[in-house]
């Protein structure tokens, strides 16, 4: 699509957003001079509406119902988790058995690798990447100490070559066929938390699979953010977070999916809780676990009703809008980003997610020429001006533009705030 740069051009764009008027159905924080610029929701999405309807509800029942709140509930909180699989099945390209929402991503994790990295002398690589989120890190890293094996030689970290901020397919297909049999488990991420670059799931997933390993993904940056084909592409196991593009609130409860190649892998060995065992005789209260096929046999506990039902309202949202149609307004609103910055500040800004739009989500991450302290002030005024972006050390500007509540005209006012700060500082 071609831009101009013209006054009212954005304003043009979003009266013609058939998506526009999702806006509407969240709480956009707002300063002395009306609604904040908002482009943090790679780090914590805004809050629908709805969900504030929604955990009343559930408040109202349990003052009414008390413990039978967990069958006589509008929505019972016995099968509470069970609302959420359908709905997230499509979000994500999966089987509802093959997806649950419980827990938090590091501690899903965790749980996904006790049952998948399963190392042996011969074969106990985990195949991450160097600049990986920290917490993946610190998890493969207790994982293969756990194992009796030192994170020395069996963590096997991925960067780009040269001056690149970004991997290239090829290159983690080349590490994964030369760890060949080494290598048991290769754990990526759908969307690079700094770079913003998105990775090919099913390409990465069949190079894994083509010399014995398992294919795991940490969808945090993904999940609401990108369409996802998770059964299609085989993957074997990935978990994500529900508090950024998903909306559902600080820390909330995340989501896993567990291909259904593996649901009746009763064998895998696990860490069990009852939440897992057999619904329809769990009640009985029998010493042996016996497991529930699919992604939910790896609960532990019940769910955190207060905590989850935000979600509820979030995935409304995106059941009406439609994943696909987010995407291509995402594709707009983030290349609209990218041409005023290169038109604007093309000597004074570098984008170092790559230029291809379908190497990438919402998310340009930024580089502003100067040093570290001059372009840390600069963030600093940004949020000064109304503007909510995300600073990650040591010098990545993220600024995310998300289609479900963002505009184009969020777009256009945050260029022009930033152009005007680097000016006044030049």
């Amino acid at each position: 699509m071609k831009f101009r740069d013209e006054p009212g051009y954005a304003a043009e764009l979003d009266r013609n957003d058939p998506l526009a008027d999702y806006r509407h159905q969240f709480h956009i924080p707002r300063n002395q001079q009306g609604e904040e610029i908002y482009l943090c929701g790679n780090s914590l999405g805004l809050p629908p509406l709805s969900a504030e309807r929604y955990v009343n509800e559930e408040l109202q029942d349990w003052a009414r119902f008390g413990v039978r709140g967990h069958f006589a509930a509008r929505r019972p909180w016995m099968p509470y988790h069970e609302l959420f699989s359908e709905c997230t099945a499509r979000l994500v390209g999966a089987e509802p058995l093959e997806v649950v929402n419980m827990n938090t991503l590091t501690v899903n994790l965790h749980l996904m690798m006790v049952s998948f990295y399963r190392p042996t002398p011969e074969r106990n690589r985990i195949l991450i990447e160097r600049s990986a989120f920290p917490s993946d890190r610190y998890a493969a890293a207790s994982q293969i100490r756990l194992r009796g094996y030192d994170p020395d030689t069996s963590l096997e970290e991925l960067a780009p070559g040269g001056n690149r901020r970004v991997l290239d397919m090829e290159e983690i297909e080349a590490v994964i066929h030369a760890q060949g049999e080494r290598l048991a488990l290769v754990l990526l991420p759908g969307v690079q938390y700094s770079s913003g670059q998105a990775f090919d799931i099913g390409r990465l997933t069949r190079a894994a699979h083509a010399v014995g390993a398992v294919a795991g993904f940490d969808l945090a940056h993904a999940t609401g953010n990108l369409p996802l084909q998770l059964h299609d592409w085989d993957v074997d196991f990935a978990v994500w977070c529900n508090y950024k593009y998903m909306n559902a609130g600080p820390g909330a409860v995340a989501g896993c999916f567990v291909h259904a190649r593996h649901a009746r892998a009763f064998e895998l060995p696990r860490l069990a809780g009852w939440w897992g065992h057999d619904k329809s005789t769990r009640f009985h209260m029998d010493p042996e676990f016996v497991p529930m096929p699919g992604a939910e046999g790896w609960q532990i506990s019940n769910p955190p009703i207060l905590s989850l039902t935000p979600l509820l309202a979030s995935l409304e949202i995106f059941e009406a809008a439609g994943m696909q149609r987010l995407r291509e307004k995402s594709l707009q609103l983030t290349g609209y980003l990218e041409f005023l910055l290169d038109q604007r500040l093309s000597g004074a800004v570098e984008i170092l997610t790559p230029r291809n739009p379908a190497e990438r989500g919402c998310q340009l991450s930024l580089r502003i020429s100067g040093s570290r302290s001059q372009a840390r002030e600069i963030f600093s005024k940004l949020e000064k001006s109304g503007v909510t972006a995300d600073w990650r050390e040591p010098d990545v500007l993220r600024v995310a533009p998300v289609p479900l509540y963002n505009s184009f005209s969020d777009v256009y006012r945050f260029v022009n705030i930033l152009e005007s700060i680097i000016s006044a500082a030049q």
